[in-house]
């Protein structure tokens, strides 16, 4: 008979109750024996522990659920009032829910354990800012008072926040993604403009799609994914300013690092990239390169013997995740302002809206062109020539028979002699 798995609160719940016990992701990542990442994904729901740690993590929150019970136990008492003589204003603080990122810690799948920090922290998922809940009317509170006096309950209350418009919550995520993924497309493809083009493509892909990319899950990994397909497209070599290649680092170890990052199959480094270099799970690392669990395994350990092949020293995980973040952090790439991104993507977006607007009208006018060229009735073709029966055909001239040519000698005779010749007269 099997067994139940453990009951867990729903996703915003868990992290409630985190929060509510003042606990980071990379506390309880700590406790559980899993990555920030992985912590980051049971809250936001994408993914749901399974078996021991399933149990444990239930037990955790249970835990943390009893201490949540008991703290709002005590702030439903009513507390003793105090008087609280205060020399400033006080100055009301948003309640910002997005936590401090954490650098996770890549599970590892060999017996060596894998202990490193992503490049940066690209992949956490930036949460959006909620309003703190004011407390009950009923709720006896604190009485602030002022130096000079009371302070006016209105100015004591905090200020409730106003929602964040599209550009705003844009710019918060291209300002919070961007930097590190210039450089983490830049190990992809080894160009330093090509990496900048590829993080603004994507950006500009993710405003045209803003609605779609706002609800989503993790807004950085689906921007990630977008740059990383386009920093990999096959079609670059075509492009006159790709066909050469760039200078390389000054460093001859980013050098050669660099090389043999390039030399991968593009499905290996950027498995390589996402697990050593930013810090994925073995499952989000398969889910973002779309393969099997075991396909992004296999990969991965391909791409660390080829690397160990060639760069002996790096065959320590923890050794090449240092190194791509140096390698990363060696060159100056700087991202474009998110005003100018939001601005190129809006002209494209009008661009091809014209172009489609001016290809119907085309279509259009053909048609009605064509409409009033035509015939409005039916003419039948005309049809082959054919052989006339009953008439005889029109015979070739022959030879002369003896009578005509004695007329031909006669009339020849008689036209130049005698007065009959026919000459020009003048009168």
């Amino acid at each position: 008979m099997t067994q139940s798995p453990a009951p867990l609160p729903p996703p915003k719940r868990r992290r409630h109750l985190r929060e509510a016990a003042s606990l980071t992701q990379a506390q309880v990542a700590e406790r559980m024996g899993v990555t920030g990442e992985t912590v980051h994904a049971w809250e936001s729901g994408r993914t749901t522990p399974r078996g021991r740690r399933r149990e444990a993590y239930a037990k955790l929150l249970a835990s943390l659920t009893k201490a949540d019970m008991v703290t709002n136990t005590q702030e439903a008492a009513p507390p003793p009032q105090v008087t609280v003589c205060l020399t400033k204003k006080p100055n009301p603080r948003r309640a910002v829910s997005a936590p401090t990122p954490t650098p996770p810690t890549p599970t590892p799948i060999t017996s060596a354990p894998i202990t490193s920090a992503p490049i940066a922290s690209t992949t956490r998922t930036p949460t959006t800012r909620t309003p703190a809940t004011p407390a009950p009317a009923s709720t006896p509170g604190p009485v602030a008072v002022a130096a000079h006096g009371p302070v006016p309950a209105s100015e004591t209350e905090p200020t409730p926040l106003t929602p964040l418009t599209p550009a705003q919550a844009f710019d918060a995520l291209y300002a919070f993604c961007a930097p590190a993924l210039v450089r983490q497309t830049y190990l992809l493809s080894g160009r330093r403009e090509l990496a900048r083009e590829s993080v603004e493509q994507a950006f500009q892909l993710a405003w045209r799609r803003w609605p779609e990319v706002a609800v989503d899950r993790d807004p950085a990994g689906w921007v990630r994914a977008a740059a990383y397909e386009y920093a990999l497209s096959p079609w670059h070599r075509f492009r006159p300013r790709y066909r050469h290649p760039e200078p390389p680092p000054a460093d001859a170890s980013d050098r050669a690092l660099l090389d043999v990052l390039l030399t991968l199959p593009a499905p290996y480094r950027r498995t390589l990239l996402l697990y050593d270099g930013v810090g994925l799970d073995l499952p989000e690392t398969a889910a973002e390169t779309e393969a099997s669990t075991p396909a992004a395994a296999n990969r991965l350990l391909n791409a660390r013997e080829a690397v160990a092949a060639r760069l002996p020293e790096l065959a320590d995980p923890t050794a090449l995740h240092r190194r791509l973040a140096e390698l990363a952090s060696a060159e100056r790439l700087r991202a474009a302002k998110p005003t100018t991104v939001r601005a190129g993507s809006e002209r494209r977006a009008r661009f091809w809206t014209r172009a489609a607007i001016a290809f119907t009208v085309a279509i259009i006018g053909a048609t009605a062109l064509t409409v009033r060229t035509a015939p409005t009735r039916y003419e039948p073709p005309v049809p082959p020539g054919e052989t006339v029966q009953g008439i005889p055909p029109r015979s070739a001239p022959g030879t002369l028979s003896d009578a005509e040519l004695n007329l031909r000698a006669k009339l020849r005779s008689g036209i130049l002699h005698g007065p009959q010749r026919l000459i020009p007269l003048a009168e």
